[in-house]
């Protein structure tokens, strides 16, 4: 009677692993990605399974296999994944909590969500739902009240993409901050005002992401950056520039030409720095005003990620408000870094590379400066094993420089081409 108890245990036994096998191989042909395809790896408990990710949108968002994923969780690149299903509106419903996702374009640190909701409704190839997002309940939040962000969305599916537009309305920038980064330290003090409306295109699988911003009435107070306004340069003496000098000029052309009229943020600017970095697949083109440039400096440092270009606009937001435009450039010609050896601030860098001070550059010297900025140590290794610096980058430059005549732009470039310069040692 034993025996055959044990013959039975066993032969159960042997059922149900024969079942999940069985179910696994049925699975995975189900999803097994067809030529041409868009691939995706997942895991499911001990199981991983490559699958592709149309067939496994158009399961998913079928109303016969859907209610079968009710509950299950799913291990992804982005997070843990668990799904829902609302048998009423026929809609997925996806919650990934935490999730991140990694945009080489916007730095080397991924952008994380506490939580993320993601709905889904399909007819046929169109797509279309919606996106909340908040802050995991344990955040403080800046902000009384509603802290979720959320979107509209629709996308068209295709064998080999999926194509998304996202609408978010106006919502507070300061949800928007306590959404995308609770825990920088500046959101315990720092009084945000305005609205931020953001519609976006993400093509996958190529991961581009392209923004259009709306800001109104951007706001910031309480981060004390009007102590600034006596602040004293660490990089030596001050340069005492006036903002219609040489250099003050064309430091404005190679760095930041709306600078005089921009609000500390230069949204055109950011989104076409945003469109190249992902074009290069990484961090190419900063997008920085010199306002925000100043902050880094000053206060956030140069970590290249999100959550640092987030805070320095807080920054360069205040600063707009409690320094003004002639004393943020003052400052930020008094500390910008010019070259090796902690080299900073305009008059040290002119009389270290030129033997004279900031105020008595002759054009193409001061246009000369300002093209290194972008890079001066990959700069200053040119001139050194050159002779001389990106010409075409000066060039680029002196056209942009404002307040000077034609006649007078075109002798300048000439200047600049023929410029031999001795380089320092």
């Amino acid at each position: 009677m034993k025996k055959a108890l044990l013959y039975l245990l066993f032969g159960l036994l042997a059922l149900v692993l024969t079942a999940a096998v069985a179910v696994y191989l049925v699975v995975k042909l189900a999803l097994a990605p067809g030529p041409g395809e868009w691939p995706t790896r997942v895991k499911a408990g001990p199981f991983a399974l490559e699958v592709g990710v149309p067939t496994a949108i158009r399961l998913a968002t079928s109303s016969w296999f859907a209610p079968w994923l009710v509950g299950r969780s799913f291990e992804t690149e982005h997070g843990p994944v668990r799904v829902g299903w609302n048998e009423t509106a026929s809609t997925l419903e996806l919650d990934c909590a935490p999730c991140s996702a990694s945009v080489p374009a916007l730095g080397h640190a991924p952008i994380r969500l506490d939580n993320l909701r993601f709905t889904a409704r399909r007819d046929a190839g169109s797509l279309n739902g919606l996106l909340e997002a908040t802050p995991a309940a344990t955040t403080v939040s800046s902000l009384a009240g509603d802290n979720v962000l959320r979107a509209r969305w629709d996308g068209k599916l295709t064998q080999k993409s999926l194509q998304i537009h996202v609408d978010a309305p106006d919502a507070p920038i300061a949800r928007w901050y306590s959404v995308l980064a609770p825990a920088i330290p500046e959101l315990q003090r720092a009084r945000i005002g305005g609205t931020l409306a953001l519609r976006a295109q993400l093509d996958l699988p190529a991961n581009h992401l392209a923004l259009h911003p709306r800001i109104e009435q951007f706001s910031v107070e309480g981060l004390g950056t009007e102590a600034l306004l006596d602040t004293r340069t660490s990089c030596g003496p001050p340069s005492r520039l006036a903002p219609d000098s040489w250099l003050a000029r064309a430091v404005i052309a190679a760095e930041d030409q709306r600078f005089f009229s921009h609000p500390g943020y230069d949204l055109a600017e950011l989104t076409a720095a945003l469109d190249a970095n992902q074009k290069a697949d990484r961090i190419e083109r900063g997008g920085s005003t010199l306002s925000q440039q100043l902050a880094r400096l000053v206060v956030t440092g140069s970590e290249r990620s999100a959550e640092r270009k987030l805070r320095e606009l807080l920054y360069a937001v205040e600063m707009e408000q409690t320094l003004g435009k002639p004393r943020i450039l003052q400052l930020y010609l008094d500390n910008a870094p010019w070259g090796p050896g902690g080299l900073c601030g305009a008059e040290a860098a002119a009389r270290r590379y030129f033997k004279r001070g900031a105020r008595n550059l002759e054009p193409a010297q001061a246009v000369w400066l300002a093209a290194m900025l972008n890079n001066p140590g990959a700069a200053l290794e040119k001139w050194q094993r050159d002779g001389h610096i990106d010409v075409e980058r000066a060039k680029w430059v002196a056209e942009g420089l404002r307040g000077i005549t034609r006649s007078q732009r075109e002798s300048l470039q000439r200047n600049i081409a023929a410029a031999r310069f001795a380089p320092p040692p």
